[in-house]
């Protein structure tokens, strides 16, 4: 089987646009289509200023989260990052192979260490070197697809470039890994800032629906979102860029056409009620899974548990193989077995 992997950062609570960009995605196709693995990628949360405790919540609750859109123990791996050892071990030969040019040219590393320097700061190392772990996220697996935002697809570059690039080098030891973006709704922009993506680390919560909004809430955002001057409905994304969020929020909620859909409301009022009520029921069975998973802790330790330890079996030969291609002296058979002892311990 083709075999998938994606992942979530815990730096905030998951929105509307993780679940209908990529959540529900992973849910209805990826699960049953591919061997898929789904991780929790709380290493990359470090890369930034944080707050240790508020990580582990938000790491839970993301993982719970994926669990109440339907990800299934039984037919995906879901799993923490940082529970599986050989994500960093990978990372650090995939650094000898990258070069200080390419993680400089990396998109969120230019932005965010321009703003730091305008502030007369500078941004952590990690935050630099973090598209190399990217890349060992997925290249540890063999993975063969990684279903992702148009925003992430540079990363996914970078991982077939590093990939490619090690093999000729030292032999073959990764499959190259290519972008699958998904068709519908592959960007659901801010409310309040409609030319923007709905971030779940973006400080403007009322253009932002979160996944644990309660009804009245989303109601009330959603209805407070920016629109555009004139009174038609019109789909038309570089003209009226919030009309056409509405839009295309609206049609991947309902299973519909944003241009279909425009000629449906005569008013932005009548759009923006429509859009609010889709939006509560397609969250409605998220967040009543999620409370019952809520409820039973011990079931999502256990999901995670049995998902680490299935994550290092494939990806532990991938990486051992790696470390002999590039150099690296095995390590003896007691010396594994000591390891493998305390990793279960």
């Amino acid at each position: 089987m083709t075999r998938v992997f994606s992942g979530v950062k815990p730096t905030g609570h998951l929105t509307l646009g993780n679940y209908l960009g990529a959540m529900r995605r992973w849910a209805a196709v990826d699960q049953h289509q591919a061997d898929a693995l789904f991780c929790i990628v709380d290493l990359h949360a470090l890369t930034v200023d944080h707050d240790p405790a508020r990580v582990r919540r938000l790491s839970r609750q993301a993982a719970t989260l994926l669990l109440a859109a339907g990800l299934d123990p039984q037919l995906c791996t879901v799993f923490v990052q940082s529970h599986v050892d050989e994500h960093a071990r990978l990372s650090y030969v995939l650094e000898c192979v990258a070069t200080d040019g390419e993680m400089r040219r990396m998109i969120q590393y230019k932005e965010k260490a321009a703003r730091e320097r305008v502030r007369g700061g500078s941004v952590r190392l990690s935050l630099l070197t973090y598209p190399v772990l990217m890349a060992a996220d997925i290249l540890a697996y063999g993975t063969d697809q990684v279903p992702v935002g148009d925003d992430q697809t540079q990363h996914v570059e970078l991982a077939r470039d590093l990939a490619v690039r090690f093999n000729q080098r030292y032999g073959h030891a990764f499959v190259v890994p290519r972008a699958t973006p998904p068709q519908v709704a592959a960007r659901v922009m801010n409310l309040q800032e409609p030319t923007s993506k709905m971030g779940k680390s973006d400080d403007s919560g009322p253009g932002i629906v979160y996944l644990l909004d309660e009804p009245d809430v989303v109601r009330k955002k959603v209805m407070r979102a920016v629109t555009d001057s004139g009174r038609e409905v019109v789909y038309d994304r570089a003209a009226q860029p919030g009309v056409a969020n509405l839009l295309e929020i609206l049609a991947a909620c309902t299973g519909g056409n944003p241009s279909e859909l425009s000629g449906v409301y005569e008013s932005y009022g009548a759009l923006k009620s429509a859009t609010a009520e889709a939006v509560v029921e397609v969250l409605r069975p998220v967040r009543e899974r999620h409370r019952e998973l809520c409820a039973d802790p011990g079931y999502v330790e256990g999901v995670l548990r049995d998902g680490a330890q299935r994550a290092r079996a494939m990806a532990r030969p991938v990486v051992d193989a790696a470390y002999r291609a590039i150099g690296l002296l095995p390590a003896t058979a007691s010396a594994t077995a000591a390891a493998d002892i305390e990793v279960t311990a």
